[in-house]
C-alpha cells in the first residue's frame, strides 16, 4: 500500500472516529437537557405572556401543586404565585393529567371568593406540559348553567300552566255545541269560555313580556322618564280592576322625579304592583302608591292591607310561576309571572325590588331606581319679575284737573 492509500485510509478513519465522537457528544447533550428537563421547574418561555392575555382562569403547578405562573382571574379562585393550590380537586386533576400523559376535564365546585360567597361550577381541564409542569384552565361555567336550567325550568312551567286553559277552552267548546238548543246554558258556557280565553291571552301576554325582559341585553328605547307618569298610567290601567274589587288606590309623595329607561317597561312593572295589592286587598280596603327620593335613589312602593305574605314565602314570590297563595291565585286568574317580570323589568334599568310583609298586616313592594336628573326642557323656569309699569302721560283730549275740556 502506497503512501497516498495510507493517507486516505487515516483520513477515512479520523473521519468516522470524529462523527461518532460528535455523535456521543450530541446525545450526551440531549440526554442531559431530557433530565433537566424532567427535573426543571422552570416555567417554558412565552406560557406566562399567555396566561397574562387570558380571559379565564389559568394556572401552571408542578408537581407538589405549587403554582408557578397564573393568570389575573385566577386570583379570585385563590390561586396565587407562590402558593399552593387550595382545592384538593383541582390538585387531584392536575396529578391525574400528569401522571397518564393525558389531558382530564372535570366539572368542579369552586369556592370564589371569600368564605360567605357561593360555591361556582366551573369546567377544569389539567394538560401536562413537561413531566413536571402542568397547565390547568378553569372556565366559570355558573351562568351558562344557571340559563340552561332557567331555560328548561320555563318551558317545563309555561307547557304545564299553558294546559289549565286550553282544556278548559277545549271542554267549553264541546260543551257550548251539545248544549246548542239550550240558549241559557250557551250563556253561562260562553261566559267561562272567554273568560279562559282572557286568561289564556293574559298568560301569553306575561310570557312574551318575561321572554323579552330576559333575552334582550339592553333596553331599547332610553329617555328620561317621568315617575310621575309612569304611576299615573299605572294607577289609570288599573282603575276598573279596583272598581271592581271595590278597592281604592290613593297616591301620595314627592312629584317631578325622573329615571333612565323605558317608559312602558317601567310603568307596567308598577301595573303588576298594583294588580296584586289590588287582588289581594278586601273590600273596603285602599292601596297606597308612594314616591320619594332618597340618596339618589328613587322609591316607588306599592302598599296593601291584604293578607301578607309568610317569610317562608318571601325569597320566592319573584320566581316564575311561583304563587304564594294557590287558591286565591285561581281565583283571581293569576298567572304568577307579574313578580318576575318586576323583579327583571328593574334589573334592567340598574334597580331592585324590595319586599316587607308580615301574615295579616300586609305588603309592600318597592321599586328602587337611579335617580336621574330633570331634563333642561321639563325644568321649573322662575319667572322674572316684572317692573313697575311708569304711570302714562295724561294725554291732552283727556280732562285733567283744573282744566276744561
Amino acid at each position: 500500500m502506497d503512501q497516498t492509500q495510507l493517507t486516505l485510509l487515516a483520513l477515512l478513519l479520523g473521519a468516522v472516529i470524529g462523527g461518532g465522537v460528535s455523535a456521543l457528544i450530541f446525545s450526551a447533550f440531549r440526554l442531559r437537557d431530557r433530565a433537566i428537563a424532567r427535573t426543571s421547574d422552570d416555567v417554558p418561555a412565552g406560557v406566562s405572556a399567555i396566561l397574562a392575555a387570558m380571559d379565564d382562569a389559568a394556572i401552571v403547578t408542578d408537581a407538589s401543586s405549587t403554582v408557578l405562573a397564573a393568570s389575573a382571574p385566577a386570583e379570585v379562585f385563590g390561586l396565587r404565585v407562590g402558593e399552593v393550590i387550595p382545592s384538593d380537586e383541582v390538585r387531584t386533576l392536575a396529578r391525574l393529567s400528569r401522571d397518564s400523559g393525558a389531558p382530564a376535564t372535570e366539572n368542579l365546585r369552586l369556592q370564589r371568593g371569600a368564605a360567605p360567597s357561593e360555591p361556582r361550577l366551573v369546567a377544569a381541564r389539567a394538560t401536562a406540559i413537561s413531566p413536571r409542569l402542568t397547565l390547568v384552565l378553569i372556565r366559570d361555567i355558573t351562568e351558562r348553567e344557571r340559563v340552561e336550567e332557567m331555560r328548561r325550568d320555563f318551558v317545563a312551567n309555561t307547557s304545564h300552566e299553558l294546559k289549565t286553559p286550553v282544556g278548559a277552552v277545549s271542554l267549553l267548546a264541546e260543551a257550548i255545541e251539545m248544549a246548542a238548543d239550550d240558549p241559557d246554558q250557551v250563556r253561562i258556557f260562553t261566559a267561562r269560555l272567554s273568560a279562559e280565553a282572557s286568561r289564556l291571552g293574559a298568560l301569553t301576554s306575561r310570557i312574551m313580556s318575561l321572554s323579552r325582559l330576559q333575552a334582550s341585553a339592553e333596553l331599547t328605547e332610553v329617555r328620561d322618564v317621568s315617575i310621575d307618569e309612569v304611576v299615573a298610567s299605572a294607577v289609570d290601567a288599573h282603575t276598573l280592576q279596583a272598581d271592581s274589587a271595590q278597592v281604592s288606590i290613593v297616591r301620595g309623595g314627592t312629584r317631578g322625579l325622573y329615571v333612565r329607561g323605558e317608559a312602558q317597561v317601567l310603568s307596567e312593572a308598577v301595573g303588576n304592583l298594583i294588580a296584586n295589592a289590588i287582588a289581594y286587598s278586601p273590600q273596603g280596603s285602599s292601596v297606597g302608591v308612594g314616591v320619594k327620593a332618597t340618596d339618589d335613589v328613587v322609591e316607588i312602593a306599592v302598599t296593601d292591607r291584604g293578607i301578607g305574605i309568610h317569610e317562608s314565602d318571601q325569597n320566592r314570590v319573584f320566581e316564575r310561576f311561583y304563587r304564594a297563595d294557590q287558591a286565591r291565585s285561581r281565583r283571581t286568574g293569576g298567572t304568577g309571572l307579574g313578580l318576575s317580570i318586576v323583579k327583571h323589568a328593574v334589573q334592567r334599568h340598574g334597580g331592585e325590588v324590595r319586599l316587607w310583609s308580615r301574615p295579616g298586616r300586609g305588603s309592600t313592594f318597592t321599586i328602587r331606581l337611579p335617580l336621574a336628573d330633570v331634563p333642561e326642557d321639563r325644568a321649573p323656569r322662575t319667572k322674572a319679575r316684572r317692573k313697575p309699569r311708569k304711570a302714562a302721560a295724561p294725554s291732552r283730549s283727556t280732562p285733567v284737573k283744573g282744566e276744561t275740556a
